[in-house]
């Protein structure tokens, strides 16, 4: 998906809201426990309740690479049942050596047709560059977590400038708007003015909300530009929104009523 397509999207459905799949096996409601489809049935009835407010969906790959090969192939017919309409993000994190970074990035545009992938930038230009190559295809790289640990690393000061915003600037000279996207998470949105300035056209992605706690207004009024540029993302305030069998009507609902907030910002 090009970025011309994903604004359209956003202003068709007045929503930038992303619907995390972090789906776990242990927390699937009674009746799809003790199903050896169980995770898929779940994935398909959480995306069925969201298509119509989201435009993006996230797989957190680990939760399905924690399965063996019968994940993979969930995963693969995951993102095959979400189809063409939507934004599809494989957060995975990856980045290696240059060879590598080619197989990672084969794998998940190539085989597993996913738009976008997560990607840490700490191995420098070469193990991002591959991931740049896909024509429609999206980097997105890790900027400020919003996990404690990353005062260990992205706060650090480095010649007065948090370490972070180099990465920022560094990485935005790899590629553009239109194959680059940045993680920026929820909790930080203190930092989202001098972000947005820093990266003015740059999509983000932001998770963070609802159960980590980050404020969509806060997000929203600091760091959309021009063309939006964000993808916000819940994963379990959604998925879990319920516990019982009721679980797609309670997702379709704080689904519907983050994409309401949405429009009231747009």
């Amino acid at each position: 998906m090009n970025r011309a397509q994903l604004i359209q999207i956003i202003r068709d459905k007045r929503s930038y809201l992303c619907v995390g799949l972090d789906t776990d096996p242990l927390l699937l409601p009674t009746s799809l426990k003790d199903k050896p489809d169980g995770v898929l049935l779940f994935n398909k009835a959480i995306i069925d309740a969201t298509r119509s407010t989201c435009v993006a969906y996230k797989i957190n790959t680990a939760f399905y690479e924690s399965m063996g090969a019968q994940g993979w192939l969930i995963m693969e017919e995951t993102v095959r049942y979400i189809g063409e309409e939507h934004f599809i993000i494989a957060d995975a994190k990856r980045g290696d050596i240059g060879n590598t970074s080619r197989q990672y990035a084969a794998a998940f545009f190539s085989q597993l047709a996913f738009d976008s992938i997560t990607v840490s930038p700490y191995m420098g230009e070469d193990s991002v560059k591959p991931f740049l190559s896909f024509p429609d295809k999206w980097a997105i790289v890790l900027g400020l977590t919003s996990n404690r640990g990353a005062a260990d690393f992205e706060l650090l000061d480095c010649e007065g400038t948090p370490l972070y915003e180099h990465v920022l600037r560094k990485v935005s000279s790899w590629g553009s708007p239109s194959n680059l996207m940045f993680v920026l998470g929820a909790t930080q949105a203190d930092s989202f003015i001098r972000i947005r300035s820093i990266c003015p056209d740059h999509f983000f992605l932001v998770p963070g909300i609802g159960a980590q706690g980050g404020s969509l207004r806060e997000i929203s009024e600091k760091a959309m530009n021009k063309d939006v540029g964000l993808l916000v993302n819940a994963s379990r305030a959604i998925l879990y929104a319920s516990s019982g069998e009721d679980f797609a009507a309670a997702a379709a609902k704080v689904a519907g009523n983050y994409q309401a907030e949405m429009a009231t910002y747009l």
